[in-house]
């Protein structure tokens, strides 16, 4: 078409989010009340969601994707081209830019997260869903609220939580930060120790990406 960029805007793509989610509960037999119980969501905001009057956030698709077992991609019609490779689309959020980086429906789904300095801001307002969590600092620092506790991670640390626990991490320092993001299914921990015995017994993030887009199993070992 004369003038088309190809480039399709945020709008455009959220609009598109509650005809599929309104299309993808009848196909899986789930009532909103049923939906609205396993991700900690009211009835009436899925509703909301489902006809447009709601626009969708990205805890929100992400509970929603968990649940239906289904890429985050396939919610928000982020459109393939016969590449088999990850299309890391990067998707901006509350000033944060949150790349995907698996696209195998259920399981682990990973996810790179660039928290410029001073994101988010305002007071921190910790979550709770279900679901099982792993943070790995690439560069930065990272604040983490995990229940009582108070937590600064450094560049190369580590920490995993069940994420019905109260939790919360940005970046309240003056240089930015990077963060891996796994999230699994619950139950589904990962078996990471802070400390390797060696430099070369911990994988560089591309291959632990590499290893959970396989399903590889591994295991970081810790130094007595």
């Amino acid at each position: 078409m004369p003038g088309d960029t190809g480039v399709t805007t945020e709008e455009e793509v959220l609009t598109t989010v509650g005809p599929r989610l309104r299309a993808l509960r009848p196909q899986r037999g789930v009532p909103l009340s049923q939906l609205g119980a396993a991700t900690g969501n009211s009835v009436s905001t899925l509703s909301r969601l489902e006809s447009g009057g709601r626009r969708p956030t990205l805890e929100l698709l992400l509970a929603l994707a968990r649940f239906h077992r289904v890429p985050l991609d396939d919610l928000v019609g982020t459109p393939m081209i016969g590449d088999p490779r990850v299309h890391r689309r990067p998707v901006v959020r509350h000033g944060v830019t949150i790349v995907p980086l698996t696209r195998r429906p259920g399981g682990v789904q990973a996810y790179k997260m660039t928290y410029p300095p001073q994101v988010p801001t305002g007071e921190p307002t910790p979550q709770v869903h279900e679901g099982y969590e792993w943070l790995y600092v690439l560069s930065g620092r990272i604040r983490l609220l995990l229940g009582r506790h108070d937590l600064t991670l450094d560049a190369g640390e580590v920490a995993e939580f069940d994420t019905r626990t109260p939790h919360w991490f940005g970046n309240p320092f003056d240089v930015p930060a990077e963060i891996l993001s796994l999230f699994g299914p619950q139950g589904e921990r990962l078996h990471v120790r802070a400390r390797p015995t060696a430099p070369s017994a911990t994988p560089h993030p591309t291959e632990l990406i590499k290893r959970f887009a396989s399903g590889e199993p591994w295991r970081m070992t810790q130094s007595s």
